[in-house]
């Protein structure tokens, strides 16, 4: 149920969402609507260049870079790759955002498959992978004039996901790995007088630094808190002049393809609604227009489900957070019974580590042989990640095939499936061979995964995956788009990045951010060289 405030909190949260855009855009923006559902925008009202849908590292790189942030390669540096070096040698007086990306990629391996992310990761982490610690090459200026207007829309504070993760569980990535350009990880906690005791540390660390990163680089002008998006639409101009919103595939395909003698619709603008959840728990709605709609969202708003029977009986948990809290309440101290945990990931074997931390038995279900050379634990080195090696030892040597009475404490049960959970907390297993056991527990934790939820884009965005209508999936099928420009490939003005995209490591989501921006600077460029020869205009900011 959407409540509406008064027109004063309505003319609040407008007048904020433009404070910085200048004096020049003050009687335009006023006619801006904050409107209900049923009204469509004219041509008079404000669009922005820019939104982004998603304020973690992923939106907050862009934003950065949007803002005028260039890199330049430093003086005084030689890349360790003399082949990229001679390339980046030849136009050292341009920042990267202006120089050929494609050019500079070419022949560089990494572990994205995305070439401006394996570029931008090796210039930012100079072979990383190789066990190098050298520094960037990059130095970074801040020019005003490459400010493109933008605004970032996200639920919580700046950080994303990072601020609801469970905050006893180290990263996976180095601190360093998890910090935006500019300001380096180690900096940031000297200066806060934080005491890092290790290269891997906590989510709650990593979303402190995004949260002061913004602040620090003055980019707080350009985000929105407590933002929940409804719907991002494609605008449709007929040839009377009026707008018309895209509200399914088959009314803007309808129009698209009328034939001569009647009205036919241009794309224009995107229309991005949602409402702001004000202090006092109402919520505020709101209209904007973008010429550009960039997704950051990252992967984590749907966990994934096995989909059988008894799943959502309330003892069946689907997140860390639930458990952990399950565990601070005392709700499974004195259990008898042990937990379940479903899943051959991370997430996963935190929650093992977690239960066995706090002296709770476990049962630990997953699908894959513990040979797998896929698994997870197979490409961490040891010496950096030993409590995941245990838990991976655990999965080997203490198998439900070994004597459980030596193992009380953890059972695996390596190439199994959950058919069901049962309401007096039994669940159904079946192995391999097709033999069924069953098994009782204390509570249950499916940890598979998680997946974009892309509610507010028309069918749920399965149209632009690399695999037409079906729901996007950081692995298998994520948003499709073009690998220099990170704009999707099937609809045009539409970009993504980060997890979206393949992109699971910050490392390497920051390429993203490098490719939109050079895409859209280019852009920018060339409309305002139409605007100035007076062959262009539009309703977009000047």
């Amino acid at each position: 149920i959407r409540t509406y405030s008064s027109p004063e909190n309505e003319g609040q949260l407008l007048n904020s969402f433009v404070q910085y855009f200048g004096d020049s855009l003050g009687r335009k923006i006023k006619r801006m609507p904050l409107i209900e559902e049923t009204v469509l925008p004219g041509d008079s009202l404000l669009t922005l260049p820019v939104v982004i849908i998603g304020n973690g590292p992923s939106g907050i790189c862009l934003s950065y870079l949007l803002s005028g942030y260039r890199p330049y390669l430093s003086p005084e540096a030689i890349h360790p790759n003399p082949i990229l070096h001679t390339k980046l040698e030849e136009a050292r007086h341009l920042s990267i955002v202006d120089q050929d990306l494609e050019y500079l990629s070419e022949g560089l391996e990494g572990r994205s498959s995305n070439p401006v992310a394996v570029l931008f990761d090796t210039l930012l982490h100079p072979d990383a992978d190789f066990g190098y610690d050298y520094p960037p090459v990059l130095h970074w200026k801040l020019e005003q004039h490459n400010y493109i207007p933008h605004l970032v829309l996200g639920k919580g504070p700046p950080g994303g996901a990072w601020h609801s993760m469970e905050g006893s569980m180290l990263t996976i990535s180095f601190g360093e790995w998890m910090e935006l350009p500019g300001l380096t990880f180690k900096d940031w906690a000297a200066s806060k007088r934080r005491n890092i005791k290790s290269d891997r540390v906590m989510p709650e660390e990593i979303a402190c630094y995004y949260k002061h990163y913004v602040k620090v680089m003055g980019l707080q002008k350009n985000f929105r808190d407590n933002v929940y998006i409804t719907s991002v639409s494609r605008l449709y101009r007929g040839e009377d002049g009026e707008d018309r919103s895209q509200q399914t595939e088959d009314i803007s395909t309808q129009h698209l393809e009328m034939e001569d003698g009647q009205k036919s619709l241009t794309k224009r603008n995107w229309e991005v609604r949602g409402y702001q959840r004000a202090t006092d728990g109402s919520h505020v709605p709101f209209c904007l227009f973008a010429e550009n709609v960039a997704l950051a969202t990252g992967t984590f708003d749907s966990p994934g489900r096995l989909q059988v029977e008894g799943e959502d009986f309330p003892f069946v948990l689907h997140s860390m957070s639930d458990f952990g809290a399950a565990i601070s309440k005392g709700k499974l101290r004195g259990k008898a019974d042990p937990v379940l945990i479903v899943g051959a990931g991370l997430t996963a074997a935190d929650a093992v580590l977690c239960a066995y931390n706090n002296n709770i038995p476990v049962i630990h279900v997953f699908r894959r042989r513990v040979t797998d050379t896929s698994l997870i634990f197979k490409q961490l080195p040891k010496k950096l990640y030993p409590e995941y090696h245990k838990v991976y030892h655990m999965m080997c040597t203490q198998s439900h095939t070994v004597d459980s009475n030596q193992h009380s404490a953890y059972t695996s049960f390596p190439e199994h499936n959950v058919l069901s959970f049962k309401p007096e907390m039994k669940c159904v297993l079946q192995s391999a061979s097709g033999l069924k056991k069953i098994l009782k527990f204390s509570v249950a934790l499916v940890l598979i995964g998680s997946h974009p939820n892309l509610f507010f884009l028309k069918d749920q965005g399965h149209s632009i995956g690399h695999h037409s209508n079906q729901p996007i999936t950081c692995k298998g099928n994520p948003i499709e788009i073009d690998p220099y420009t990170y704009e999707c490939t099937k609809e045009a003005n539409l970009f993504a990045l980060g997890p979206l995209v393949g992109d699971n490591f910050v490392r390497f989501l920051k390429g993203g951010a490098l490719g939109i921006a050079r895409c859209l600077a280019i852009r920018q460029k060339k409309k305002h060289e139409l605007i100035e020869s007076g062959d262009g205009g539009g309703d977009g900011v000047p």
